[in-house]
């Protein structure tokens, strides 16, 4: 099998053309497939002997080492490439690894802000400084309707409305979905477009943009992770907090407090209901609240 694995890297690096770290790591995954098979099948054995079964057992072994899913998707991803190479040069007569499936990767659960530690963000802009009251606009925004960061930067002024408390939003794939303001987040807009001041570089009238750096122009994503980085430190908040957080925090804040997961998948501008239902794992003791509070056999009399 290895004398095989390295026909097959060769061919990678001269008919493939492959860069020297794929190499690297398929060499690397693939001689630690071979050295696996020789322990359990004794010996160096030829890929026609080698069955599902066995390469089953492997990822088995892969499982139980406390391998990340990640990390054997890409050796089965290696295997498969390798098979699929032995397959056409005769070496075996059928495809071992054909009937191999991904696992399914871990999802993780989001960060998220508590109340308390969503007020003490929101207040830590100093709004006497116009700086202050940008700051204090945009995360207000972010949080009150959910936003992500790139949709909060390209807001223009004709995607708002105050007065009807809305605000329209291009998300991922241009899609456009109107996203409802808070009363807070209406407020803080509306004080910092009193102190704005446009370069006469960015367009005026609706296309001006509603968020500018100190020289009046449109900010940057990299421009708010870097402003969220400074009230984090400051207010002593977990230093996983990130843009993304005040929109998971938007989301599992609603469903504790009984917003149903259609709308939530709505106002995120989520295509899948599947990628809204991470959510809900966030919400389990709230939901225990609410049975316990509700169910009239919940608790003793």
């Amino acid at each position: 099998m290895h004398r095989h694995v390295a026909q097959f890297l060769q061919y990678l690096a001269v008919e493939r053309n492959a860069s020297d770290l794929t190499i690297k790591s398929y060499r690397e995954d693939l001689i630690d497939l071979a050295d696996y098979l020789a322990d359990q099948l004794g010996g160096d054995v030829e890929p026609q002997r080698i069955t599902p079964r066995d390469l089953r057992s492997y990822l088995s072994a892969l499982h139980e080492a406390g391998y990340a899913p990640a990390s054997i998707s890409r050796k089965l991803a290696a295997l498969r490439s390798l098979f699929r190479y032995a397959q056409r040069q005769g070496w075996c007569d059928s495809n071992p690894a054909k009937p191999l499936r991904n696992p399914r990767a871990r999802r993780k659960l989001p960060h998220f802000l508590t109340d308390r530690e969503i007020e003490q963000l929101l207040e830590a802009p100093d709004v006497s400084q116009p700086l202050g009251k940008r700051d204090k606009a945009i995360l207000e925004t972010m949080y009150s309707a959910g936003l992500r960061v790139s949709e909060v930067v390209g807001l223009c002024d004709g995607d708002l409305d105050l007065e009807e408390g809305v605000a329209r939003v291009r998300g991922k794939g241009r899609k456009e979905r109107l996203a409802p303001l808070g009363r807070y987040a209406i407020d803080a807009i509306a004080d910092y477009l009193t102190h704005r001041q446009l370069s006469p570089r960015e367009a005026a009238g609706k296309l001006a943009p509603v968020f500018v750096n100190r020289f009046g122009r449109r900010l940057t994503t990299r421009s708010v992770g870097r402003m969220l980085e400074k009230y984090i430190q400051q207010v002593g908040l977990d230093r996983r907090t990130s843009p993304h957080t005040l929109r998971h925090s938007f989301a599992t804040h609603l469903l504790n407090r009984g917003a149903d997961i259609r709308s939530v998948q709505e106002l995120l501008g989520h295509k899948s209901l599947v990628t809204t239902q991470i959510y809900t794992h966030l919400s389990t003791a709230n939901l225990r609240e609410v049975y316990l509070r509700a169910h009239p056999r919940a608790r003793a009399s």
